[in-house]
């Protein structure tokens, strides 16, 4: 494609996956239903495919596959490895840059190799203890929607934190807790939208406050400085070039004492029209079809 920003959507038939095998089925059945809806809209031929486990049936007219299984299998590399060897562009990374900003410890890996901020940690497996000094925040490293995280504060939180981990895997991230605001910043191509600053009203922002309404508050564009607003974007716009993204993510960062540091990157964010990303471009004056034709498009350029 001459221009990633341009797409006609009604040359396409488009199949829009949906569901997946993973804990963010739910959201990722609305985040489907959303932007079938939005193709269509823009002119589109849209089918829609609930997937169950891992078997993907592709309508025969299938010219891009529009991936919107958060998650496992589909943020993980497995979908895009299937995809590929059927010769079937798909929205997204590829299947290493997947695999990598899935993988909590391979983002971190990645952002230290780069020298792009984030905070502390240390990997841990059965039978092993934090040594990073409390408070501590410790992650199942292959989950989204904040499963399998918990902030620890005392002692006794610890063996239940780590316990439930395990029960999504044999590794355990840990990370030095961190105070500060909680950004997000949308990465479209090279472009990077208004900063969002998300301010849960109890607690911090788990699946709970994620996905119950009125549970937290979205200021967009985040009340920051002109300064702090660079910087937190130059430190995402770093972030998804240390893993090598192209085509559209969301960059977690937390803005505390010392400047931005980065927490993890959403490949398949959600995508519904009130979902973040969303909410980002329609403050930088994109709709959300539109939004969904952009990545289309910088989807193609990537697999061609």
């Amino acid at each position: 494609m001459k221009n990633p920003t341009t797409f006609d959507p009604s040359s396409r038939h488009l199949t829009v996956l949906k569901g997946g095998p993973g804990s963010e089925r739910d959201v990722s059945l609305r985040s489907g239903t959303s932007v079938a809806n939005a193709l269509r809209s823009a002119g589109a031929h849209v089918e829609e495919v609930e997937v169950i486990g891992t078997e993907v049936h592709l309508p025969v007219k299938t010219d891009l596959v529009f991936n919107l299984i958060h998650g496992t299998f589909g943020e993980d590399g497995g979908l895009q490895s299937l995809l590929e060897e059927r010769g079937i562009p798909y929205t997204g990374e590829g299947i290493r840059e997947s695999r990598t900003a899935f993988d909590k410890i391979l983002t971190k890996k990645g952002l230290v190799a780069s020298g792009v901020p984030t905070p502390r940690f240390e990997i841990l497996h059965a039978g092993e203890s934090p040594t990073l000094p409390l408070p501590i925040v410790i992650k199942a490293p292959r989950q989204g929607s904040s499963v399998g995280v918990h902030l620890v504060h005392s002692r006794d939180e610890i063996a239940p934190a780590l316990a439930d981990c395990l029960l999504h895997g044999d590794e355990i991230l840990v990370e030095e807790l961190i105070s500060g605001r909680e950004l997000t910043v949308g990465i479209l191509g090279q472009q990077v939208l208004p900063v969002v600053e998300i301010r849960p009203r109890e607690g911090f922002y788990d699946y709970t406050n994620k996905y119950t309404k009125g549970a937290t508050d979205y200021l967009v564009p985040a009340p920051l400085s002109d300064e702090e607003t660079k910087a937190v974007q130059a430190v995402a716009l770093a972030a998804v070039k240390a893993l090598g993204l192209r085509v559209y993510s969301r960059v977690d960062v937390l803005l505390g004492a010392e400047g931005p540091t980065v927490l993890e990157i959403n490949t398949i964010p959600g995508m519904t029209e009130t979902s973040l990303l969303p909410k980002a471009a329609a403050a930088s004056g994109l709709d959300f079809a539109t939004l969904c034709c952009r990545i289309a498009a910088l989807s193609l350029a990537a697999r061609a």
